[in-house]
C-alpha cells in the first residue's frame, strides 16, 4: 500500500482504525457494568441467548486480538516517529519522552476520572523501556518480542493446566469469587453518579492499578511493541510484502488463532462457563494465540483493504486513533453515568453491544470530515502540542 501522504503510511492507518473499532465492541461491556462482567460474564447481565451469541463472538473474532493488533501498531509508530526525528536532526530521545510523559498524563486522567479500563499508560510506561530497543534489526526485534511474550505467557498456561489438574482431582481452585457481592454491585453503581465519585473511589480502591500495570502484563505489551517495530522495519505493515505471503500468514495465523479461540468458546460452553473450566480457558491457555491471530490479521487487512473511498474511512479513523479511543470512552460516559443517561447496570452484554455499530458509524463519519478541514485529530492535536510545548497548526 502506498503512502497517502508525506507523513503517512495507509496501511498503518487502516489497520490502526480497524483495531479501535475492534477495541470498543469489547470495552464496551466494561463500561456498561461491573467490571467483573468483563472478565466473567455470568458475573451480571447475562441471562439471554443474545448475551452468550455476542460474548462468543466477541472472545473467538476480537478479544486480545485487536488489543494486540493495537499496541503491536504503536511500537511500529514508535520507531516512525523517532526515525522521523534523527532525520530531522534530533535525538531520538527528544521525541520519544515527552510524547511518553504526555501519553502518561492522558492515560492517568482517563483512568482516574472515567474508566478502570485505560491502556494508555501502560502503553507509555512500557514504551520508555521499549525505546531502548528501537535500533535493533527486524531479526532480533522479532526475536526478543517473542521472548518477552514468552515469559509472560508460560506461567499462566502452566497456572491453568495446574489449576484444571486440580478441578479435574476434586481440589478447589485457588481463584477469586466470579460473583459480585452487594456490596461490590452498589459502590460500582456509586461510583457512575459523577467524576467526582469515580475518582474518590477509583482513588480508594486502586490507586496504583496503571502502574502495577507494568508488573501485571508489561512483557505482554513489550513484546507487542516489538513486533511492531521489527513488522515495520521488515515491511510487513507497511505493505511491502508479495501479496502472497501475506495470504500464507493470514491463512496460517489467522486460522490457528481462530480456531483454538473457536474450541476454547465451546469448551466453555459445554460446561456453562464454570469457573473451573472458564477461567483457564477464557485467560490463560488462549493468551498466547493473541499475538497470533492479531500477526494473522495484519496479513488479511494487508490483502483485503485496497486504496480507495472506503478504505480512506478506516485510515481517517486510524490518523484519528487516539481521539477515536477517548471519545469512544466519552461517550460511555454520557451513557452510563448517573449525570447523562444512567444506563449503567441496566443493560445486558447484549443489549450493550448495540451500542458498539451506531458508535462505529460515527467513527467513520466524524474522522474524515475532520481530518479534511484539520491537520490532527483533537486529541493528537493536544497531545502533539504539549510534548512539543509550542501550539501546533491545526487547520490545514
Amino acid at each position: 500500500m502506498a503512502t497517502v501522504a508525506a507523513d503517512r503510511i495507509l496501511s498503518l492507518d487502516i489497520i490502526r482504525g480497524i483495531a479501535v473499532m475492534g477495541i470498543f465492541s469489547v470495552n464496551v461491556v466494561g463500561m456498561a457494568m461491573i467490571e467483573d462482567a468483563y472478565f466473567y460474564p455470568p458475573a451480571y447481565g447475562f441471562e439471554g441467548l443474545g448475551d452468550r451469541v455476542m460474548w462468543a463472538a466477541n472472545f473467538i473474532l476480537v478479544d486480545g486480538k485487536f488489543r494486540s493488533l493495537f499496541s503491536i501498531l504503536f511500537g511500529a509508530s514508535m520507531v516512525l516517529v523517532i526515525e522521523r526525528a534523527v532525520g530531522a536532526g534530533k535525538e531520538g530521545w527528544q521525541v520519544h519522552f515527552p510524547r511518553m510523559l504526555v501519553l502518561l498524563l492522558f492515560g492517568l486522567a482517563h483512568f482516574y476520572l472515567l474508566w478502570w479500563g485505560d491502556i494508555l499508560a501502560n502503553y507509555a510506561l512500557v514504551g520508555m523501556i521499549a525505546y531502548l530497543f528501537w535500533r535493533m534489526e527486524p531479526l532480533a526485534l522479532a526475536a526478543i518480542g517473542a521472548l518477552s511474550l514468552a515469559l509472560m505467557y508460560a506461567p499462566m498456561v502452566g497456572y491453568g493446566l495446574q489449576q484444571q489438574a486440580q478441578s479435574e482431582s476434586g481440589i478447589a481452585m485457588d481463584t477469586f469469587s466470579p460473583l459480585p457481592s452487594a456490596q461490590a454491585l452498589a459502590e460500582a453503581e456509586a461510583a457512575h453518579a459523577s467524576i467526582p465519585a469515580h475518582l474518590e473511589a477509583t482513588l480508594e480502591q486502586q490507586a496504583i492499578r496503571p502502574f502495577d500495570s507494568v508488573a501485571a502484563y508489561g512483557l505482554e505489551t513489550l513484546g507487542l511493541m516489538l513486533l511492531g517495530m521489527a513488522g515495520f522495519k521488515s515491511g510487513f505493515l507497511t505493505g511491502a510484502w508479495p501479496r502472497r505471503r501475506y495470504a500464507q500468514i493470514a491463512g496460517l495465523l489467522g486460522g490457528v488463532g481462530i480456531v483454538f479461540y473457536g474450541y476454547a468458546a465451546w469448551r466453555i460452553l459445554a460446561v456453562d462457563f464454570q469457573p473451573s473450566s472458564f477461567f483457564p480457558w477464557n485467560q490463560l491457555f488462549t493468551a498466547p494465540m493473541r499475538p497470533v491471530a492479531a500477526l494473522g490479521y495484519a496479513a488479511l487487512f494487508m490483502l483485503i483493504v485496497r486504496p480507495g473511498a472506503i478504505a480512506d474511512r478506516f485510515a481517517a479513523v486510524g490518523r484519528a486513533a487516539f481521539t477515536n479511543y477517548l471519545g469512544s470512552t466519552l461517550i460511555g460516559v454520557v451513557l452510563f453515568f448517573d449525570f447523562g443517561f444512567g444506563l449503567f447496570g441496566q443493560l445486558s452484554r447484549g443489549q450493550a453491544w448495540l451500542i458498539v455499530p451506531p458508535v462505529w458509524a460515527f467513527m467513520l463519519l466524524w474522522s474524515k470530515w475532520w481530518l479534511d478541514r484539520f491537520r490532527y485529530g483533537p486529541f493528537e492535536w493536544a497531545w502533539r502540542s504539549l510534548s512539543r510545548w509550542r501550539w501546533e497548526p491545526l487547520r490545514r
